[in-house]
């Protein structure tokens, strides 16, 4: 059985080359909520010149979609980061979403009707990316135990190689990532949702 790739190690990689040049490039980082970016920007503001896009579509309901864009937007006001962090809002169009995950309705939680919404969202970061002119692109989404890592670097180098782009690589829960997130998640009073976001994600009330 092969070995998985260590994506941390990979990112350090990068870091230390671009510590190396003394520049610090920018990074178009797709956020999925404030506290899954929390110790993402605390870390890699240290090295990049970050814009956070909120780009979930997927997100459900529509009052759900703009608490979390409005606590997103309060997380970054509150940071005092080494390099400035921007804030982007991509456009909440849902048709987008259930388009993509058409006939994937009842699958597994975790599996292909999730790698979709990967892609859809990694899709349309690279594209803001490509047309703003960032010299990397990423998301926050390898934090959380729930989400593969594997298949979000998978799916970021395919999108880069086709756009001709860099994806920077990450497996964020590395390190003590996600234990930090949920501590910076309390400092800062963060609103931490008790599911990803879709529709089929969000528990079932019991039925008794």
């Amino acid at each position: 059985m092969a070995n998985k790739t260590n994506f941390q190690r990979e990112l350090d990689s990068v870091i230390a080359e671009i510590q190396k040049s003394g520049e610090t490039p920018s990074l178009l980082l797709h956020s999925c909520c404030a506290p899954c970016s929390s110790y993402v920007l605390e870390y890699l503001s240290q090295y990049f010149k970050i814009t956070v896009f909120y780009y979930n579509p997927n997100i459900w309901p529509e009052e759900e979609y703009f608490k979390r864009v409005a606590e997103q937007e309060r997380f970054i006001k509150a940071l005092n980061p080494i390099h400035p962090i921007h804030f982007m809002a991509g456009e909440y169009d849902t048709k987008r979403f259930y388009d993509v995950t058409k006939g994937m309705e009842h699958e597994k939680e975790g599996g292909i009707r999730c790698f979709a919404c990967y892609r859809l969202r990694l899709e349309e970061c690279a594209k803001m990316a490509k047309e703003q002119g960032f010299d990397y692109f990423c998301t926050t989404l390898s934090i959380s135990p729930l989400k593969n890592a594997e298949k979000l670097n998978e799916i970021g180098n395919d999108i880069a190689e086709m756009e001709g782009l860099k994806f920077l690589p990450s497996d964020f829960k590395k390190k003590g990532g996600y234990l930090n997130s949920i501590e910076l998640s309390k400092k800062y009073g963060l609103y931490r949702q008790d599911y990803c976001g879709c529709i089929f994600s969000k528990p079932k009330d019991d039925e008794q």
